[in-house]
């Protein structure tokens, strides 16, 4: 391949990356415009109730990832990934325009499960297709340059269609947000080459390694730790309006703060991954208990607000793509599978995070609650990620793993 070509094919793979992004991260921004228009009655009896109902939003599209992850890598272990990729971007697309058009509540939480079945194994797929566009040795960094595009999406996308949600009404944003993946499936068909699967891949291998203890230690170290930075982030726009005191307008540009921190901690953690895997996790963890204990002190002032949504969002995004490489190094003989359970893990954590940070402000603890329980899972995180290396360095030293593209 030409340089350009490659660059051109590891875009549209990020491309897929930004939607993705704009999909899973848009309703945070615009909770309180989807319980104005999905639940009314509730919202005029109480504000904060209604928006921490619309927060089984982002639980119902966390765990279709959480089911669909698994199953799609299991089942298209023989698939081209480059056709699998697009298989992926037709399902985002109908169910996108689905959670658009369903008109009741519970519709809607039926559509966000059915749009995040294919989330996980779209990271997966398309990481792994990066992976080996890019060479020997640049795993992580592959990972991390389809990451980077959830990332600009935070930075510029999101805010950006959670502005059109607030003016033209939060259904036209899910829209716009179909057509971005319409325009990935494009990108796609034309600029990446066909890779063919793995030669041994196989619905039974890829099903071997959730018999892996060390797999399930490092999604559950995942799972509960990356759930502090959803705690946070899934009640950002509150934490603007009602404890900073800023305008509704105000909310795209937190979600920039935390967006340009992703960008940041993205780019950090698939660098550092590549060199020295179990330093990165434990400074990674370190850095976002420290990030998210000051969040809950600061976000009250509008400076505070900013700069804590940029360490949030910087210390938890370097740990993306590390643990997207210990689950790989985990799983070595079904990256597919390792790839996709990151995504099963991140989203068990968007579902735990928003969820006990609904059930926090559900007891009159504020809107800042839920970054003091966002400390406690993050510290909870780094304890399971030093036994989580504890038992790979063992499984290691039994039978040495490699990870190929």
């Amino acid at each position: 391949m030409s340089r350009g070509r490659r660059v051109a094919a590891l875009v549209a793979l990020a491309l897929g990356g930004v939607a993705i992004g704009l999909t899973e991260f848009v309703a945070m921004g615009l909770l309180p415009d989807i319980a104005r228009g999905l639940l009314p009655q509730e919202y005029a009896q109480s504000s904060s109730g209604a928006v921490a109902r619309a927060g089984w939003m982002i639980t119902a599209y966390a765990l279709g990832v959480v089911v669909g992850a698994p199953l799609i890598a299991a089942l298209s272990a023989r698939l081209p990934r480059k056709k699998l990729v697009l298989g992926l971007l037709v399902l985002f697309a109908v169910g996108t325009v689905a959670s658009a058009i369903a008109p009741t509540f519970d519709l809607v939480l039926v559509a966000r499960f059915a749009a995040a079945l294919p989330h996980g194994a779209y990271f997966g797929a398309a990481g792994l297709l990066a992976a080996t566009l890019m060479g020997p040795g640049n795993e992580a960094r592959g990972f991390a340059i389809v990451l980077s595009g959830l990332t600009v999406s935070n930075v510029v996308g999101v805010p950006l269609i959670t502005r059109l949600g607030q003016a033209a009404g939060w259904r036209a944003a899910y829209l716009v947000i179909a057509g971005v993946f319409v325009l990935t499936l494009l990108a796609v068909l034309a600029v990446v080459p066909e890779v063919a699967a793995a030669v041994d891949g196989s619905p039974a291998a890829e099903l071997r390694a959730l018999r892996t203890p060390q797999v399930w230690l490092v999604a559950v170290t995942g799972a509960v730790g990356f759930a502090g930075f959803f705690a946070v982030n899934t009640y950002i726009a509150p934490v603007t309006t009602d404890v900073a005191g800023l305008s509704a307008a105000t909310v795209p540009w937190a979600l920039v703060a935390v967006g340009l921190g992703m960008t940041v901690g993205n780019a950090l953690g698939g660098w550092f991954a590549d060199r020295d895997l179990q330093r990165s996790l434990v400074i990674g963890f370190v850095a976002m208990i420290v990030s998210i204990a000051v969040f809950s002190l600061v976000a009250s002032t509008p400076v505070g607000l900013f700069v804590g949504a940029f360490l949030v969002g910087a210390t938890s995004l370097y740990l993306g793509p590390v643990l997207q490489a210990c689950l790989i190094t985990a799983a070595p003989g079904a990256q597919l599978m390792g790839a996709a359970l990151n995504q099963s893990a991140t989203n068990i954590a968007n579902s735990l995070g928003a969820l006990l940070g609904s059930v926090a402000i559900t007891a009159g603890l504020g809107y800042l609650a839920p970054a003091r329980v966002g400390v406690v899972l993050a510290i909870l995180g780094l304890v399971l990620g030093v036994v989580s290396f504890a038992a790979l360095r063992r499984s290691r030293e039994r039978v040495p793993a490699t990870i190929t593209s």
